[in-house]
């Protein structure tokens, strides 16, 4: 069926035409205008919106990364159906400053659906919740470990949402976490709205890392394939590691801290994972695993305060094969 032409900030996108987005969230302090800016794919064919999110935290640089050179591969110039609407940065703010979060210390992933008189963040949630939300059928959103936490390769999902767990088996992560929304993130908006949404985990802050740009890559193509947007998408070599629980292992001291495991590990209990020192050589704690599972994320901060969050274990797991067709 032919698509229809779509209007998105006044803008008029024809079937088969890919445009500039450009919508305007505020000023600088200097008064250089800020804008959110991304690109629409509208192929000739009607089919599924598809909204594509990089930078909602301003210091995810993997995210961001993510999106430009999925925009720059050339796959969405073939578009088969539907439409892919991408946004590299939508915290603008933040990535100007090297920042989580705005100037005022809001974040915008917890400010959904957002208001046009609020803060800084409340009007860039607004802006992405009244000018784009309104035609996307299905999001993926991509973030990254932050404060030296690295996460693994990961995709989460509601898991009251079997829509969005048929996406997630699709995307074919290495590790897949069956996860509650957070109040005001805009996976929250898009579950209360019926829309599938995912949430792709790869990285750490202010870091590229090759490995899950890859994995992040390969995944949004398994998905619109899936939904037969483009010819042909990378099978999984790998087999995910579906996981429904997690825990946080702490420091019990303060001190310099070495880990011997990383993210992506399968660890026994009591296996060690790292070490807790002090800088005058009378202490030496081992940081032991509290159950068998999966390391979903770890810290790499080398100095670290009592009770900081060291490793993120996954538990209650299971293998999933992958299957395009799920």
């Amino acid at each position: 069926m032919e698509a229809e032409t779509i209007e998105l900030n006044g803008n008029k996108i024809e079937p088969g035409e890919t445009a500039d987005l450009k919508l305007y969230v505020g000023r600088l302090p200097s008064g250089d205008r800020i804008y959110i800016r991304g690109k629409v794919y509208h192929a000739r064919k009607k089919g599924p919106v598809v909204l594509i999110t990089g930078g909602i935290h301003g210091d995810e640089i993997n995210s961001v990364q993510i999106v430009r050179r999925f925009m720059d591969s050339g796959v969405l110039d073939n578009l088969q159906r539907g439409t892919v609407i991408a946004l590299p940065v939508v915290n603008v703010y933040g990535f100007i400053y090297f920042s989580r979060d705005l100037p005022d210390g809001k974040d915008v992933n917890r400010s959904f659906p957002g208001s046009s008189s609020g803060s800084l963040a409340s009007r860039i949630a607004s802006t992405v919740t009244k000018k784009i939300f309104p035609i996307v059928d299905i999001g993926m959103d991509f973030h990254t470990g932050g404060a030296s936490r690295y996460n693994y390769p990961q995709i989460r999902y509601s898991r009251s949402d079997k829509k969005s767990k048929e996406l997630a088996r699709v995307f074919g992560a290495p590790q897949i976490l069956s996860r509650g929304t957070i109040p005001k993130s805009l996976r929250r908006v898009a579950l209360k709205e019926n829309k599938p949404f995912l949430v792709f985990e790869g990285g750490e802050s202010l870091r590229l890392d090759g490995h899950s740009i890859a994995m992040a890559s390969r995944g949004i193509r398994r998905v619109l394939h899936h939904l037969e947007m483009i010819d042909n998408s990378p099978p999984c070599e790998e087999p995910s590691v579906h996981i429904l629980n997690t825990l946080w292992i702490r420091a019990s001291q303060a001190g310099l801290f070495t880990w011997a495991k990383c993210s992506g590990a399968f660890v026994k209990k009591k296996e060690v994972l790292g070490v807790i020192q002090d800088p005058h050589g009378d202490l030496n704690i081992k940081v032991l695993a509290s159950r068998d599972g999966y390391i979903v994320g770890h810290n790499n901060a080398a100095v670290v305060s009592q009770g900081d969050a060291l490793f993120h274990l996954g538990y209650s797991y299971e293998m999933w094969e992958y299957n395009e067709t799920s």
